[in-house]
């Protein structure tokens, strides 16, 4: 399926929508073409080509939300690197490579003591570090945190599969 990279009036990235609706908000003139070919549509007498990112002529304000909190979050937000030591998924430890089991969620103010499951007190840790910790805080365990734990950006495009070398100055990926 061939998607279409939508744009605010603003160049902010909003999200990926179908042809079909490329082709709609073209017709009813609500979005410009800015570069390339999603597809071409061919008729008898005529052939129209669908841009692969379109930008809306009108703002649109996006209302910002907190993200949903969840462990899965907390080790993605981290991108699965302890807080404490610093140690990265993948990275070797003697004979070890640290994988997704080697690490777990910290609790920066323990539960014990009434920490919550929240963005600002989660956090992503190794499994030697967090058993070091235990249940204390990280400057009674003679711990320092090297980043400190916040709420991830809410307003995410996810895109998935080989993305358009055209979106990409708009996704900011290289």
């Amino acid at each position: 399926m061939v998607n279409v990279l939508l744009l605010n009036a603003s160049y902010e990235p909003l999200q990926t929508i179908s042809v079909q609706k490329a082709v709609n908000l073209l017709l009813a003139e609500k979005a410009h073409a800015v570069e390339g070919v999603a597809q071409k549509l061919r008729s008898p007498g005529q052939v129209f080509e669908v841009p692969s990112i379109l930008r809306l002529v009108y703002y649109v304000n996006v209302p910002r939300r907190g993200a949903s909190w969840s462990r899965l979050g907390v080790l993605n937000r981290d991108n699965w690197t302890c807080v404490y030591c610093g140690v990265k998924l993948g990275d070797r430890q003697g004979h070890a490579i640290f994988t997704k089991a080697n690490f777990t969620l910290d609790h920066i103010v323990p539960r014990s003591r009434g920490g919550r499951n929240t963005w600002g007190n989660t956090a992503c840790a190794c499994a030697p570090c967090n058993r070091r910790k235990g249940s204390r805080a990280p400057h009674e365990a003679g711990m320092k945190l090297l980043f400190e734990p916040k709420i991830p950006r809410t307003r995410m495009l996810v895109a998935s599969g080989r993305v358009p070398t055209e979106w990409k100055k708009y996704l900011e990926i290289s």
